[in-house]
């Protein structure tokens, strides 16, 4: 690597953890902390996808699908946001609460938002879904059904409100 263009990570990093299922048509939200996000520090070696799946599997059951969708700086940390699909059978007692359509947080082309709402990150993370179920063979195949049913409602649109 080129000392020049050393760009490393210090400080905390955190996944932040989105947990979806499906039930009577309607995409919800849940896990260990409600609908609310589930935030879990990562350490220096950990690999953020396969913590993020060891989490799920041994605090809620097999995930059907992990995907990191994006990341910010927030909370004195990066934060680097997923959403986890799972079966409606494993949410158990955990609460839950359906998933609102929200506008997306905007800013310019060169500047992140001033702030990110938990609901515009789970929006994101369906349109990065959407786009997996027609782009990707293996979410495909693992969300065919129902979930492509209604990930077709959140057809992504990339780049509309760059000026």
């Amino acid at each position: 690597m080129n000392p020049q263009y050393d760009f490393g990570v210090e400080g905390p990093v955190q996944a932040e953890i989105f947990v979806l299922y499906l039930q009577d048509g309607e995409i919800r939200v849940t896990g260990p902390c409600g609908a609310e996000p589930w935030y879990v520090e990562l350490g220096d070696v950990d690999d953020p996808v396969d913590t993020v799946t060891r989490l799920v599997r041994s605090n809620i059951g097999d995930p059907v699908v992990v995907h990191s969708t994006s990341w910010r700086r927030t909370r004195d940390a990066v934060i680097l946001s997923f959403v986890v699909v799972i079966e409606p059978g494993l949410v158990g007692t955990m609460e839950s609460s359906p998933v609102a359509r929200t506008e997306l947080a905007r800013s310019d082309a060169t500047v992140a938002p001033a702030a990110v709402a938990a609901a515009q990150v789970v929006e994101h993370g369906l349109r990065h879904l959407a786009w997996l179920v027609k782009d990707d063979p293996v979410v495909c195949a693992e969300l065919a059904g129902e979930w492509t049913t209604i990930l077709a409602d959140y057809e992504p649109q990339p780049f509309r409100n760059l000026r």
